[in-house]
């Protein structure tokens, strides 16, 4: 037997001629060909590595099910309580307030250190600086304890008489103080994000816009925008993804999110393990919600660089429960 390989045979094929094949010494591509046997490689070292990761989830998987410390029916009963279900709805908005605002006014700040005023640029990049710098847990304690910095908060004239002033005492309420810490820590991120996508667009375009006379206006909502969306997508759902899961640290202000009401409640009944799986598998399934949104947003904006997007999982399961009714209907597979 004799193996030929080469551009004529697949990368993970290979192509062998039968010892009693006769191919002449001159043949043509099309007459060698005729006379080759395609199999298919074989990837030893791939089914051994798929067998041992199979095993693997296989034994993780009866662990879940026949070990007694998971109790499962302590989590079932809490997975669905009203506390709980309560306590999802606080996260899910502090992570809507969050997102809003913090890409709201990142979107702002991305453009003024994109712009040439020199001191929009310095105070862009300072807040980004600052707000980065300082660990999350400081900046939402530090609203939390406003009235203990200032008393008072006032209009008038800077640096001169106070022409109306209120008292801080219960102007941020612990809620309210999480908004804006989360918002705020946020649009230092956000900035950034928009700022990586849009200077990614090439310039060239603008100047074309502005040479054919397209306002400024809708050069960014035309043009720049939707091209600098494909790079703004994937970090931006990465940092929403991690406000959802990071909201768990406004439980140091005692506020009713998600990890804060499973650690009241483990802390009366006991059952830490439980408790903790209920918070998990919620964090799990938003995130994945979270996670189908960011695909069938980033498959709408792709439109204009893909002739013809991939199908989407739906489009898949369509297209092959349609194959397997057409195999039935004849009697046999049909690719």
């Amino acid at each position: 037997m004799t193996t030929v390989s080469g551009s004529a045979a697949a990368a993970s094929e290979t192509a062998t001629v039968p010892e009693d094949a006769a191919v002449p010494e001159n043949a043509t591509v099309p007459e060698i060909s005729e006379a080759l046997r395609v199999v298919p490689a074989r990837h030893y070292w791939r089914w051994a590595a798929g067998v041992a990761a199979l095993v693997l989830v296989a034994q993780f998987t009866h662990g879940l099910a026949t070990n007694p410390g998971w109790e499962w029916d302590t989590f079932f009963l809490y997975l669905t309580a009203d506390t709980v279900l309560k306590a999802v709805w606080v996260t899910l908005q502090l992570t809507l307030y969050g997102t809003v605002l913090g890409f709201a006014l990142g979107v702002v700040l991305a453009f003024m250190r994109l712009s040439r005023s020199v001191i929009l640029q310095t105070v862009a990049w300072t807040y980004i600086w600052a707000f980065r710098s300082i660990p999350l847990i400081v900046q939402l304690l530090f609203w939390f304890n406003l009235a203990y910095l200032y008393q008072e908060l006032g209009i008038g004239i800077p640096f001169g008489p106070v022409l109306w002033s209120f008292d801080t005492m219960n102007l941020v309420g612990a809620l309210s103080a999480a908004v804006i810490g989360l918002a705020l820590h946020q649009a230092a991120y956000a900035a950034e994000i928009v700022r990586g996508g849009i200077i990614s667009v090439d310039g060239g375009q603008l100047e074309a816009a502005a040479a054919l006379g397209i306002p400024r206006v809708r050069q960014l909502r035309r043009i720049l925008l939707p091209q600098a969306m494909r790079g703004i997508l994937p970090n931006a759902a990465n940092e929403v993804i991690s406000l959802f899961k990071g909201t768990s640290i406004v439980s140091v202000m005692a506020i009713g999110e998600l990890f804060y009401q499973v650690q009241v409640i483990y802390g009366r009944n006991g059952r830490v393990v439980p408790l903790l799986m209920v918070a998990t598998v919620w964090y799990i399934l938003l995130t994945t919600l979270l996670s189908v949104v960011q695909y069938y947003v980033e498959r709408h904006f792709a439109r204009g660089a893909e002739r013809t997007p991939p199908a989407t999982p739906l489009q898949r399961a369509r297209a092959f429960t349609h194959r397997m009714r057409a195999a039935a209907a004849t009697g046999g597979f049909q690719k």
